[in-house]
This record gives C-alpha cells, structure tokens and sequence, in this order.
C-alpha cells in the first residue's frame, strides 16, 4: 500500500525580490557593516585632514600619499635623535669639572676651550652656564648634553678671539673652571665647604696643540 508524504513547504520568499527571507538578512548585515566600515574610514580620513596642513581639498591618494611622506619624515628625525642621544655623554657619578684650553696650528689669535661639568640635574643649569660663558666673552662652538637617573653632563667647546693668547692658556682655565663651579656647585662655592670625595674639580695644565 504505497503511502502519502506531505510536500516539502517551500523556502520563505520575500515579496518584493523573490529572495529568501535569510538571503534577505544576509544582505543586510552585510550592507550595515559596510556602511560602518565607510564611516570608521571617513572619520579617519577626516582626522587626518585636520592633522595635515591645506588637506581640506585634497582627495583621499593626495592626503594618503602626504601621510606617507610625513610618516617617513618622522622616521627619520627618531632615527637621527637615537643616534645622537648613542652617542651623548653619560653623567658621571663623581662631581667634575674639566677645562682644557688649546690653540690651533698657525692661529696665536684665538683660544678654544673644551668644558666638560657633571653634577646633580636642575631646572636652569644649562643656561647657567651658558650666561657665564658669555660674561668670559666666550663663544660656544659645540654642546653634548646628557642626563641619567636625576645626574647631568655637559660638554661644551667654546672659543675666545682676543689677540694673543699665548700667556693667557692658564689664567682662562681657571676663569672658567671658577665660572662653573660657581653655576654647578653654587653651595660649595659660595658656602665654603670642602670638596668631598664626589665632589671635585679636575685640574688640567694648559697645553698648546695643533688641531
């Protein structure tokens, strides 16, 4: 006796597509996450218009070739600055002061002086000493500026175009040995108090060199 099965009901259709009622969701989640995802790009598209100069009018390859650009420029300064803090002296844990005067080759008109100070950080000290140069009539050529853990290390390269220098390598040694001290070590200096172990000023004897 041969028996009757019900048919299978057919999909859900939607009346307006003739698609399924799922194939209908589908394209719709579809469509709300692609809107989402165009509106994530604009608004960082929009970002980065307000972070490059005059990008309000660029078009989205202009003003993603511009961020590149910027990207690598930004790169490079990092990769400069890691260089020269490598190369940077490191504060020493010992108070100092080094003074070396000098003068070049066939040149009895001017003085060059190599300055080195390490001693406790402080809001200042830089320019501190930077102003006692300048009340030496010194011209700073170079700086090399270092600090570690509340310690600090400068190294300076200045120089002095007065005439005849010969005589005068010693005398300009200890005026600007005096000079820092008294910005570096202003308690010392100025409170009388005697060198302890960390704290010294390393004497160095004038030599006339070729440079």
């Amino acid at each position: 006796m041969a028996t009757c099965q019900a048919p299978t009901s057919a999909p859900e259709l939607s009346s307006s597509s003739g698609r399924s009622a799922t194939e209908v969701r589908s394209l719709k989640v579809h469509s709300e996450s692609e809107r989402r995802r165009r509106e994530r790009i604009n608004t960082h598209l929009a970002t980065l218009r307000r972070m490059i100069p005059d990008a309000n009018q660029m078009d989205k390859a202009t003003l993603l070739a511009c961020v590149v650009n910027q990207v690598k420029e930004l790169k490079r300064k990092a990769t400069e600055t890691t260089r020269l803090q490598a190369t940077a002296p490191i504060p020493s844990e010992a108070n100092e002061i080094t003074v070396h005067c000098y003068t070049a080759a066939g040149d009895n008109q001017t003085t060059y002086i190599r300055a080195t100070v390490s001693c406790d950080d402080r809001p200042g000290l830089f320019v501190g000493l930077a102003g006692a140069f300048r009340g030496l009539g010194l011209r700073v050529l170079r700086t090399e500026t270092a600090s570690l853990g509340g310690r600090a290390s400068h190294l300076f390269v200045l120089c002095k175009e007065d005439g005849d220098v010969g005589a005068g390598l010693r005398a300009m040694e200890g005026a600007v040995r005096q000079a820092m001290a008294e910005v570096a070590f202003p308690e010392m200096v100025c409170g009388g108090s005697s060198w302890s172990k960390r704290e010294r000023i390393l004497e160095c004897c004038p030599v006339m060199y070729s440079v």
